[in-house]
């Protein structure tokens, strides 16, 4: 997996949205029960049931989204010492959860600092050079679209399941999709693990597009035991959805001006 940490493709315009966006989820994760006074997201036990219900409250549930079955008892928050020893306490919810609006919550919440900072790595990186091509509120607009996108589409594939589904990832996806193609021959400049991290200078299509691979062959369980907590079918979907809606908009789209001095991480020969 290569970790991207720039781009060469200049903005015109400040991305107002991009940084908001930034802004939004660290500050919502700061106030996440549990999880910020933590690296790991590891906490006691009242942390976290506290954390359980706040997601029970705001996560999309899959089960939710598609056939709209809301749980009839949900964690309160509380701790409870029971037969079998201490545990949470849950009770009839005492809120209204719509789970078309726990898509849009749930955008905005993480379950770790990792996972927050690689989300927020990769919408600061190619996020700011899709809003300067779309303006900033079509990319307010396609943002939310592929978050909602990538909610949908992973629940059509796990209708059954109760486990909440968090994260700008999918929505960040749909941002990765678009720029793949309105920037493909955008170069990005990326760390590769080979003993040590390796600087190179890579196209934007081979580094999306590698991404891309291996989110859907883990989507289809190959590459890795299980699928574990992460939502591979959501990035699937996110990705596909950014691409269809910036499809339109690649045939006016300038092109960042041709690398020079540089190829691959070294520097080049003259005439290359």
């Amino acid at each position: 997996m290569v970790i991207p940490v720039h781009d060469v493709n200049p903005v015109r315009s400040t991305p107002y949205v991009t940084y908001a966006l930034i802004a939004a989820n660290f500050a919502v994760f700061l106030f996440t029960p549990g999880l910020a006074g933590s690296v790991a997201g590891q906490s006691d036990l009242s942390q976290l049931c506290h954390l359980q219900a706040f997601l029970d409250h705001y996560a999309a549930v899959p089960r939710e989204l598609i056939h709209d079955q809301l749980p009839r008892l949900v964690p309160t928050g509380g701790v409870g010492i029971g037969p079998h020893g201490a545990g949470c306490v849950v009770a009839p919810p005492d809120y209204h959860k719509s789970p078309p609006v726990s898509v849009f919550t749930a955008m905005f919440l993480h379950g770790s600092w990792l996972h927050l900072l690689g989300n927020m790595l990769f919408l600061l990186i190619f996020g700011n050079n899709v809003e300067d091509r779309l303006g900033h509120i079509r990319f307010a607009l396609f943002y939310v679209a592929c978050g909602y996108a990538a909610a949908y589409g992973f629940a059509y594939f796990n209708d059954t399941s109760g486990d909440p589904l968090i994260g700008a990832s999918g929505a960040i996806a749909g941002v990765l999709g678009a720029y793949l193609v309105l920037y493909p021959r955008a170069r990005v400049w990326v760390l590769v693990p080979f003993l040590i991290f390796l600087p190179l200078r890579l196209p934007a299509w081979i580094v999306l597009g590698f991404w891309f691979v291996l989110q859907a062959l883990y989507s289809s369980g190959q590459g890795v035991s299980h699928a574990g907590t992460v939502a591979y079918m959501a990035h699937v979907v996110g990705f596909l959805a950014g691409m269809l809606i910036a499809w339109p908009l690649r045939p006016g789209t300038p092109q960042p001006p041709e690398p020079r001095g540089l190829l691959w991480g070294r520097r080049a020969r003259p005439g290359w």
